[in-house]
């Protein structure tokens, strides 16, 4: 490259010569008569620059004798540095459109012949040092490695030909493209034929593809069986989607040309025809198709299962993909329409997405379950039909069964928890207005997920149960007690849904999350109005607590969450009340700690007095809880006399304190001025005692209870009278 800039100099000499009256037609004679023909052809050749130039004859005359000249040397890599200095000298000196060289006879048509003859001579030569190629491997290997270094001065030709201005459609078609085809073609050499078909498709603009596309694709059927040409056809597919997506305009041309049979056509008679091509690369191949055809045919959901079909029968057959680099094409074929269409809904109509998960590896399954649940997270989906959200599940298999041959402990704990997470939130997303169809999609769950096995039923329980309620909820204008032709969907048989599902997830086992499912469930039966529904619920609840909670600090959380789920049910009957507050009770007083036992026993007082409910205002009851939990608390206090030689502090008794002015101010007629002064003398002598043990906080909230006892006194009114004969 050097030299081509000494040869510069030269030509810059050649022009002062012209400029001081030597004959530019004397010199190009006269550098004819140099003795040795290389020398002779680079002199000729700087000298017909200057000539060109000159105008003292036509461009295409001179151009044409330099390429014929150049004839003359033969030898591969002299040839091709001759050549490609000559393209370099002419390149601005051609008879294009607006150039200073057209006219007089020269057009754009010399222009594009020479540059094409010029061509083919290059390739004619590269193509012979492939059989120059001897001796050792090494060698040879070399000597190969150069030669494809030498290609860019073939591809340079295919280069200027684009940048020709007056290289038009039509010319291109019926000229530039026909010679350049037949030349790639002929040679039958695969590493030209690659090279020059790439760069045939990186050169001209994408619009003269699309006008030329078969004529484009059939010459890939005709290229060496060793050429890679689905790279070609994916780079090709590559611009035209680009193409296609730089704007809506140019879209009704793909349409006339009917783009997408002739390039669906070519990929199937190249797969067919490769019968030994991976499988990584015919998917690839697909992929390109795909995007093109979601770029191009964004509303042709019938392409696009197509061309998924066409992947289901190329994978036909085979085992699970094992191949990192297939199944990451895979996952980049079924995420293209998701990412197209930004909703997943669209994806589950195609019959043929489940069939091309189907061959994916267990791993490569979930990650792209994920990549579906992200989508409908992400784009706020809702899924209405519950056949769409049979097939959501199928695809989603992964996630929320167990999968064979992978065993339990090879599950990372944290990605196993954020996959069933990912799952419960999905569930939410499942929704219709109508319940009937709301009814479908929660047994459509059902039947998927309770399959999945004791790790992922705690995560997917809840998630139903609540979608479950939530139609529950809609439902509660509706006459729980309908018989006969009931209704697909009414509250009765919801809860009867909701038995079951529950009733799995406590034989997991999981109680603790199960008898908060029971209890959720009791509370919007009672809602509903249906006592029985929600006696049995409570009932399921006890059971649990019975039989399945054993340990302690689990019992005391359980027996204050059916306190509490118990203390704000109105649709109770006498009977069924007392049996339940009764069960409630006597579970409290026994627990494992006394300070347990206390806490839960004045909890209970709350079941007998409910404000907004004058049938239940039982203040005798509400009595003996508060007297059981004193004295449960005056044992705890003596047990920890005896076990650690100093009484506890006087927080059970502080707390019972306050329930005991709750219910006095809530009008409980049982509850006296005389018991609450009993009860603060207690506290007092128990605080002054050497014994007690002192505790901050306690002390803390005895002194702010006085003040508050003192602030009612002073008040005035019904209430500063009722607290009125209390001293502190």
């Amino acid at each position: 490259m050097r030299a081509f800039d000494e040869l510069r100099g030269l030509e810059m000499f050649f022009k002062d010569e012209g400029r001081h009256g030597v004959s530019i037609v004397d010199l190009y004679e006269l550098v004819q008569h140099a003795g040795n023909i290389l020398p002779r052809l680079y002199l000729l050749c700087t000298v017909g620059s200057v000539y060109i130039k000159s105008k003292e004859a036509p461009a295409k005359d001179i151009l044409k004798d330099l390429v014929e000249m150049c004839r003359g040397v033969q030898h591969p890599i002299r040839g091709l540095f001759l050549r490609s200095y000559l393209s370099q000298v002419s390149r601005d000196k051609l008879p294009d459109i607006g150039s200073e060289y057209e006219g007089g006879g020269d057009t754009v048509m010399d222009a594009v012949e020479f540059v094409l003859q010029n061509f083919t001579e290059m390739n004619k030569l590269w193509v012979r040092m492939q059989h120059q190629s001897q001796g050792p491997g090494r060698i040879r290997e070399k000597q190969e490695k150069e030669r494809s270094e030498l290609r860019d001065l073939v591809g340079k030709n295919l280069h200027v030909l684009s940048q020709i201005e007056g290289v038009d459609l039509e010319i291109y078609k019926e000229t530039v493209l026909p010679g350049v085809l037949e030349q790639v073609v002929n040679c039958k050499d695969d590493l030209a034929q690659y090279y020059l078909m790439e760069c045939l498709i990186q050169v001209f603009p994408d619009v003269y593809h699309l006008q030329t596309l078969e004529a484009l694709l059939g010459s890939c059927s005709q290229l060496q069986p060793t050429v890679d040409v689905k790279m070609l056809l994916s780079q090709l597919m590559d611009r035209l989607s680009n193409y296609a997506a730089s704007s809506p305009d140019v879209l009704p041309e793909f349409l006339q040309v009917e783009a997408f049979a002739k390039l669906s056509s070519a990929i199937w008679k190249v797969i067919d025809a490769h019968a030994e091509m991976p499988v990584v690369g015919a998917i690839s191949l697909y992929v390109s198709l795909l995007t093109f055809t979601l770029r191009v045919h964004p509303d042709r959901l019938d392409y696009v299962d197509q061309v998924l079909g066409a992947c289901v029968k190329k994978l036909s057959g085979k085992p699970k993909l094992e191949d990192r680099r297939a199944t990451k094409q895979i996952v980049a074929l079924l995420s293209a329409p998701i990412e197209k269409y930004n909703d997943v809904v669209r994806a589950l109509t195609l019959p043929n997405y489940p069939r091309v998960m189907e061959y994916l590896d267990s791993s490569t399954n979930k990650q792209m379950a994920l990549v579906i649940i992200q989508s409908i997270m992400k784009n706020n989906t809702c899924i209405k039909e519950a056949d769409k959200v049979e097939v959501l599940f199928e695809l989603i298999e992964g996630l929320v069964k167990d999968v064979e041959g992978i065993a339990e402990d090879e599950l990372d704990e944290e990605d196993f928890n954020e996959e069933q997470n990912s799952v419960a939130r999905l569930i939410h997303m499942l929704y219709n207005d109508d319940p009937e169809e709301m009814l479908k999609i929660i047994c459509a769950v059902q039947k998927h997920i309770m399959d999945g096995g004791p790790n992922r039923l705690p995560f997917t329980v809840p998630s139903l149960v609540f979608s479950a309620l939530r139609l529950v909820r809609q439902l509660q204008s509706q006459d729980g007690e309908v018989v006969g032709e009931e209704l697909p969907a009414t509250p009765r048989k919801l809860f009867q849904l909701l038995s079951q599902i529950i009733e799995a997830l406590s034989s997991v086992p999981s109680p603790e999350l199960a008898l908060r499912l029971y209890l959720q469930c009791a509370e919007a039966a009672g809602d509903c109005d249906l006592e029985p529904v929600a006696y049995e619920f409570f009932t399921q609840a006890f059971v649990l607590y019975e039989e399945e909670v054993a340990d302690s600090k689990a019992q005391v959380t359980a027996i204050h969450l059916i306190i509490g789920s118990l203390q704000r049910m109105t649709v109770f009957g006498v009977e069924n009340r007392d049996t339940l507050t009764h069960k409630a009770t006597g579970y409290s007083a026994k627990l494992l700690k006394k300070h347990d036992q206390c806490r839960a026993v004045y909890a209970c007082s709350h079941l007998f007095w409910v404000d907004n409910h004058e049938g239940i205002k039982d203040g005798e009851r509400v009595l003996l809880c508060l007297k059981r939990a004193l004295r449960i608390a005056n044992a705890a206090q003596q047990m920890a006399s005896v076990t650690r030689g100093s009484a506890g502090p006087v927080t059970l008794f502080v707390e019972i304190l306050n329930k005991y002015l709750y219910f006095f101010e809530k009008g409980n007629p049982q509850v006296t001025s005389s018991a609450i002064q009993s009860l603060v003398e207690l506290i007092k002598n128990e605080m002054q005692s050497d014994s007690t043990t002192q505790d901050p906080a306690s002390d803390t909230f005895f002194v702010s209870t006085v003040p508050y006892i003192q602030y009612q006194k002073e008040k005035g009114g019904m209430m500063g009278e009722k607290y009125e004969p209390i001293k502190v």
